[in-house]
């Protein structure tokens, strides 16, 4: 978990004497405090974008929706900066990978043929589809389709630049409270529950500790490789393989519980 460097009082001051003048000293002390953030947001996305995109490059593209959330930010809103500036960075991220359109059409073509089988798998059995039944409708051997897996983690760019505009990035323990303020909205929460419940009901073992590890214990792609005992790459591949059989659960809540584990 991220920690602040400054106590409360030193960064008022400094975020008081950066909006009065705008001084160049300021704002990078300011950069340099909330620096982490980039690292935190941009190492979420990466577990999403497996392997297709370097770490450095995403911090690099947030770095800029970081400077970008200092000059915009009011300090008379009720928001906490942290809160804000996340959005503003997994926006710049996600804004600049859109920009490059480097996503072929192959990968768009696969993930099509990989949810037709997992369809018709299920729809046969009347069972969650296995990697080996989904890669024996597909015609190709399982190793190839742990590859294709790899490769569609790509694909989830548009569906989490909406969990951004939504507001479901809160990787600050302080600014993750979710207030609760009538009964739909805590018959919802309850629902929600339920659904995750299930959904992970349908997990192998090893997926269900990736979520656990991943949203829960917020460990980085590294370390739960190191607990799990396997490489990095296999890690991201389970990470996607359950978002896909996790959303055929929990469909739109999908964004909202990933974002909020």
């Amino acid at each position: 978990m991220w920690v602040l460097l400054m106590d409360e009082t030193t960064r008022k001051k400094l975020w008081d004497e950066y909006i009065k003048t705008r001084s160049p000293q300021a704002r990078e002390k300011i950069i340099l405090e909330y620096a982490p953030l980039v690292k935190i947001v941009a190492g979420r996305l990466s577990m999403y974008l497996g392997y297709n995109v370097e770490y450095d490059d995403l911090v690099g593209y947030g770095v800029f929706g970081l400077i970008d959330a200092i000059d915009k930010f009011d300090l008379t809103k009720d928001v906490k900066f942290e809160t804000y500036a996340s959005l503003r960075i997994r926006g710049a991220i996600l804004d600049q990978i859109r920009k490059m359109d480097w996503i072929p059409r192959t990968i768009r073509q696969r993930q099509k043929k990989i949810d037709l089988a997992v369809k018709e798998v299920e729809a046969e059995s009347g069972k969650t589809a296995t990697d080996v039944e989904i890669a024996n409708k597909l015609g190709i051997s399982e190793d190839e389709y742990l590859e294709w897996q790899s490769q569609m983690a790509v694909t989830n760019v548009i569906s989490l630049n909406e969990f951004a505009e939504q507001g479901t990035e809160l990787p600050i323990k302080e600014s993750s409270q979710v207030k609760i303020s009538g009964p739909e909205e805590v018959m919802e929460r309850e629902e929600l529950k339920k659904m995750l419940a299930k959904s992970l009901e349908i997990l192998t073992d090893k997926e269900r500790k990736v979520i656990v590890l991943y949203y829960y214990e917020e460990l980085t792609l590294k370390e739960i490789s190191v607990i799990l005992g396997v490489s990095e790459s296999r890690i991201s591949q389970l990470h996607v393989r359950a978002l896909q059989k996790m959303r055929g659960k929990l469909g739109r809540y999908l964004g909202i519980v990933t974002g909020r584990m």
